[in-house]
């Protein structure tokens, strides 16, 4: 199933950045980031299905540059990684847990929307990784990847244009959409929120939904501390994480794209105040099936 969008658009931050939004910034519909310069240009992160993926890559040509020489993938997950294979000439730089993890996942959103028509998809996992920070250099662009720990998952890098003050943060921020969290953690991105904060960027450009400022910060930080609190007292009630997001006031929170993400949240939150390591394995299964009950019994739809 998937649902009519607005076409992606691009907008250039600085000479030679350009941040490509996918509207409505809904599931499976990822921003990405090109960086131009020099007779070259990097990517950040590609998208979800094949068409998609054609998309990006006529957005780099028609900004003038040239094919990418470099991806730099936010983390594993399909929506920003799948387009990978369209861009053969590129090398794919992840984190080191980020390549384990593509790996792993493989398919996996085929699993979840298979009714989804995602074109030809060749997983095509980073083939450089790096275990705690890079600089790259695009023309006299600096780029620094750097990870901020277990955070949306084990393996995000977060992608900082220092000159520019523009930073792409991949799922470490959405902005008008609901947090999600289960294949990390939430102490975890908390403490990321201050990392970015710490850069001072003007600029910051989401996971998914529109370009923002440090604003967003603060609001992924009220939200994810509200989970937080949700899952001490359903714990403490004795309630399973569905029947506590069943219960919960949204409050500010409910306009929110994606709102069924609360119970899945609460799933990774029930594991950290368990002890479990940050991205220990949640059953995905469970996590879909309960945000669908959380979605009216429907299951929640690809955008892409």
């Amino acid at each position: 199933m998937s649902v009519s969008v607005d076409e992606p658009y691009t907008v250039e931050l600085g000479p030679g950045v350009y941040a490509y939004v996918q509207p409505d910034g809904g599931w499976c519909l990822s921003n990405a980031g090109i960086v131009t310069g020099g007779g070259r240009t990097l990517l950040v992160d590609t998208a979800a299905t094949e068409r998609r993926a054609r998309w990006l890559r006529e957005a780099v040509a028609a900004v003038g540059a040239p094919a990418p020489a470099t991806i730099v993938n936010t983390h594993h997950h399909g929506d920003h990684t799948y387009g990978n294979c369209l861009f053969p000439e590129a090398t794919v730089v992840g984190h080191d847990n980020s390549r384990a993890e593509q790996l792993d996942a493989g398919h996996q959103l085929h699993l979840i929307w298979p009714q989804t028509d995602f074109g030809d998809i060749r997983i095509t996992a980073p083939g450089l990784t790096y275990s705690d920070s890079l600089t790259l250099h695009v023309g006299d662009t600096e780029v620094k990847v750097f990870h901020p720990g277990v955070a949306h998952t084990t393996g995000d890098s977060v992608v900082w244009l220092p000159r520019e003050r523009v930073v792409f943060t991949g799922d470490l921020v959405f902005s008008g959409g609901t947090p999600f969290v289960p294949f990390g953690s939430v102490s975890g991105s908390l403490r990321a929120l201050e990392l970015l904060r710490e850069l001072g960027a003007e600029t910051v450009v989401p996971g998914h939904g529109p370009i923002t400022d440090g604003s967003a910060y603060d609001d992924m930080e009220r939200y994810l501390r509200y989970v937080g609190r949700l899952a001490e007292d359903g714990r403490a009630k004795g309630l399973t994480p569905l029947e506590a997001a069943r219960q919960a006031d949204l409050g500010e929170f409910a306009e929110w794209r994606e709102s069924e993400r609360l119970v899945a949240n609460l799933h990774r939150a029930y594991a950290d105040l368990e002890g479990l390591p940050g991205g220990s394995p949640l059953n995905l299964l469970t996590l879909v099936g309960d945000m669908t009950a959380m979605n009216g019994g429907v299951m929640v739809a690809c955008h892409a």
